[in-house]
């Protein structure tokens, strides 16, 4: 589909849809295109090893599932993923547990680690005859509003370099070229929640059967099991918090305090191999299309972690302007990426408006002035009814696990 007597400098290389990104979205877009016969090229910054093994988010929303499996995708999440269906809450007024699977949709969470997942998109895209540029950094994304737009980049090897493409999709991130390329005019929707997390991977089986939300004088904690042996924990901390200004020692001791470890049983404890620190933020774009230039993932709608929905929104966004990229370069169609912003944004905003109630319901002001008083009371109010309204029940199971 390339037009090859399209007259082009000599550096350039050429391809239909240039990705940018070989995270979970850019290589769901890249797997269903090369599946259908479309010419498609994905640049990646980082080296294989690294884009293979950073650990991310692991729950999976149905939805998802059903995504990957229609495209022949998850294999690797059938055979090693578990279901997850029950989400335990401990409070100052004792503790809870939903399945959530037996309300709403009816629908539970897979939980696959992200980056066994990307290995599994990789390894298939690859098997499809798909390209991957890694160790290349996209710089910038010029000319979008015409008909052929140039991406800027430094390959590997340090040179300079330039990619020409029917299509630019930004599967790179809030700090990527695509973001960095955007017009004036762009609208940027954006909101510190004020609210901080230690962000940590130990190599210690899971503690509960469920997701373990605790809500606590103290601040937040919660647990999240990723395998057999490994579990995530998250710990709201003070604002500028370092990584690495916990021992071990105090992150464990924390985290028992506040899920009341002495109450309901001990934590498996083990090494803590990874801990970032994560500020809770919003952030979205509008519109997602700008000329030939696609925002996808994290480069279009940045989300806190605290409703899971980052990675699934990934993927249905990948789907959607896949299917649609297809329908125009196959079929003459302009329809669906003439919708693709608008379509998108509805999920976006579903999923940014149940994370905003998911910080408000695991978080309270820690004075003891009026105001936080009250908030800390409304708080209290959500989760009793939450343990008690079944219709409560069933639209947080819906907007849990929907996207």
């Amino acid at each position: 589909m390339t037009d090859g007597k399209r007259r082009r400098r000599p550096a350039d290389h050429v391809t239909d849809v240039l990705v940018l990104g070989a995270g979970p979205a850019g290589l769901v877009l890249g797997n269903i295109l090369v599946d259908r016969g479309i010419d498609c090229v994905v640049l990646e910054r980082a080296e294989r090893t690294h884009v293979q093994t950073r650990a991310r988010a692991g729950f999976l929303a149905a939805n998802t599932v059903r995504v990957l499996s229609r495209h022949g995708l998850a294999d690797g999440l059938h055979r090693h993923g578990q279901i997850h269906s029950t989400c335990e809450f401990r409070t100052e007024d004792g503790r809870f547990r939903l399945d959530y699977s037996g309300l709403g949709q009816g629908e539970p969470h897979t939980v696959y680690p992200q980056q066994n997942l990307v290995t599994d998109l990789l390894t298939r895209f690859l098997e499809r005859g798909g390209q991957v540029r890694f160790g290349t950094r996209a710089e910038a994304v010029l000319e979008a509003d015409g008909d052929r737009p140039e991406v800027t980049v430094r390959e590997a090897d340090g040179r300079q370099g330039r990619w020409r493409a029917r299509y630019v999709a930004g599967c790179d991130g809030r700090h990527g070229a695509a973001r960095r390329s955007l017009p004036a005019g762009t609208i940027r929707h954006h909101r510190d929640h004020g609210v901080t997390w230690l962000g940590l991977l130990a190599e210690a089986p899971p503690s509960l059967d469920a997701v373990g939300y605790a809500v606590h004088e103290r601040g937040f904690a919660g647990h999240m099991a990723r395998t057999s042996d490994v579990t995530r924990y998250y710990l709201q901390c003070e604002r500028g918090t370092r990584a690495d200004g916990w021992s071990e020692e105090r992150i464990w001791d924390e985290l028992e305090l506040r899920m009341r470890a002495r109450e309901y049983g001990s934590l498996r404890r083990g090494r803590v191999v990874q801990r970032s620190v994560v500020a809770l933020e919003s952030d979205v774009l509008e519109p997602l299309r700008h000329g030939a230039l696609f925002l996808v993932g994290d480069a279009a709608g940045l989300i806190s972690p605290s409703a899971a929905k980052g990675a699934n929104l990934a993927v249905l966004e990948a789907s959607i302007l896949a299917q649609a990229l297809i329908d125009d370069l196959a079929a003459g169609d302009p329809t669906g990426l003439d919708a693709y912003s608008s379509r998108c944004l509805s999920h976006i905003w579903r999923a940014q408006e149940f994370s905003h109630w998911m910080i408000g319901l695991l978080h309270g002001p820690s004075g003891t002035d009026g105001e936080s008083l009250f908030h800390n009371s409304l708080r209290r109010s959500r989760l009793a009814s939450l343990r008690t309204s079944r219709s409560q029940q069933d639209w947080f199971a819906e907007h849990y696990v929907g996207v």
